[in-house]
């Protein structure tokens, strides 16, 4: 099934999620280096971190929302694809619950309960993304209908009538 939302040939939402994935994680890996000791600007920055990605996470769900749309009702797909939006509708409402309680605080690390939350969110955001995989590897959503060994370049669409062959 191929993607709805698509900048130059490729699908967004692929594009989007690693921005989030990577600034979330990030943010819990600082926020740990800070609370066993590490330099204190470290809390600051996973708080940053924490902002941007929790924006980035919006912005990838808003292309998921569209591929999500796109899936036909009563497949395996659809199942999977609600459970992964789901797992993100989690993970973003606990650590936009963490960045709320850093908002206004008078330091911005975290302590022993917030790091804890961000853990578990880790955890959920590890199996949605393991299911994002499912998705697109396995049950082949986002894939252009075209897709072989010997696709043209997605800048370059195949002329008409010429045969799209290959290794699918």
């Amino acid at each position: 099934m191929e993607s709805r939302l698509k900048v130059l040939g490729h699908p967004v939402h692929p594009m989007l999620v690693m921005f989030p994935v990577a600034l979330l994680v990030t943010a819990v890996l600082f926020d740990l280096v800070d609370t066993l000791g590490g330099p204190r600007f470290l809390g600051e920055v996973a708080y940053w971190n924490l902002t941007v990605g929790l924006v980035g996470g919006l912005l990838a769900a808003v292309a998921g929302a569209f591929d999500l749309l796109a899936i036909p009702a009563g497949t395996r797909a659809k199942r999977v694809g609600i459970t992964h939006a789901v797992a993100n509708l989690a993970v973003i409402l606990l650590f936009a619950a963490v960045w709320v309680v850093r908002l206004n605080a008078e330091s911005r690390a975290a302590g022993g309960a917030l790091i804890a939350i961000e853990v578990v969110a880790l955890g959920i955001l590890g199996v949605s993304a393991w299911l994002g995989g499912e998705l697109v590897d396995r049950l082949g959503v986002g894939v252009d209908r075209d897709a072989h060994l010997d696709a043209p370049s997605s800048l370059r669409p195949a002329s008409v009538g010429q045969p799209t062959g290959g290794v699918r």
